[in-house]
């Protein structure tokens, strides 16, 4: 691996030529750098070289981070896509932008409730068993489109429903990458169908962000191709 710096280029050519491919424009989809398990000194670097948007999956460690990070605020952008416990909602709500893995409405409505007045609306996915995975966490398919309008439904002021997130099967081939992709854009396009407007597809990793993209991703998570394996 090379650098921090050099990494994001790559992955930013990566993300360009994939959306070019697919007939996008490059400047739709989002990269989202994945820092969990690497130190505040990593996400600095990744900063300094034009990186804005992070995700973490452990609270209490992006918690210490955004600590740390603090005389970065406001030019960056706090995404939670791991798990998230109800009672970790209270922080949650008061430090990051995004929550990418809502898959319970009460999980939403606490975060509504506790998302202080003063900042922006949290910016909502929902986070969706794609591949019915029983190992994985996310709302059933044919449960999101009724999750998606009750959550919908919640104090704009406080929290606003974006779209669906998934972290499909890893698969071999790029047309079996597509799949899960495909099946995530299809169900955006049944909920929306419902009387949602949601413009977000968080979905697509190092390893299948071209495919992801293919299939209309608006955000990529990746974390490996930026900062490295993880021990």
């Amino acid at each position: 691996m090379g650098s921090i710096a050099n990494n994001l280029q790559e992955v930013k050519r990566r993300l360009s030529s994939a959306a070019l491919a697919a007939g996008h424009d490059p400047a739709a989809v989002r990269l989202l750098a994945v820092s969990k398990t690497f130190g505040a000194d990593a996400v600095r670097q990744a900063h300094a070289a034009g990186q804005r948007a992070f995700g973490e999956n452990y609270v209490q460690e992006a918690l210490a981070k955004i600590a740390a990070l603090a005389d970065l605020r406001p030019g960056i952008e706090w995404h939670l896509i791991g798990p998230l416990q109800s009672n970790k909602t209270q922080a949650v709500a008061e430090a990051f932008d995004w929550v990418h893995s809502v898959d319970r409405l009460k999980i939403a409505q606490r975060l509504a409730e506790r998302r202080p007045a003063w900042l922006p609306p949290l910016q909502l996915c929902l986070q969706i068993n794609i591949s019915g995975e029983a190992s994985k966490s996310g709302v059933l398919p044919e449960e999101a489109a009724a999750l998606a309008q009750a959550v919908a439904a919640l104090p704009r002021e406080r929290v606003a429903l974006r779209g669906l997130m998934a972290i499909p099967e890893p698969a071999g081939d790029f047309d079996a990458q597509r799949l899960p992709h495909r099946a995530l854009r299809q169900l955006l396009a049944t909920v929306n169908a419902r009387g949602l407007a949601l413009d977000t597809l968080s979905m697509g990793m190092s390893a299948d962000l071209e495919a992801a993209i293919a299939e209309g991703a608006t955000i990529v998570r990746v974390g490996t191709a930026i900062f490295g394996g993880r021990s």
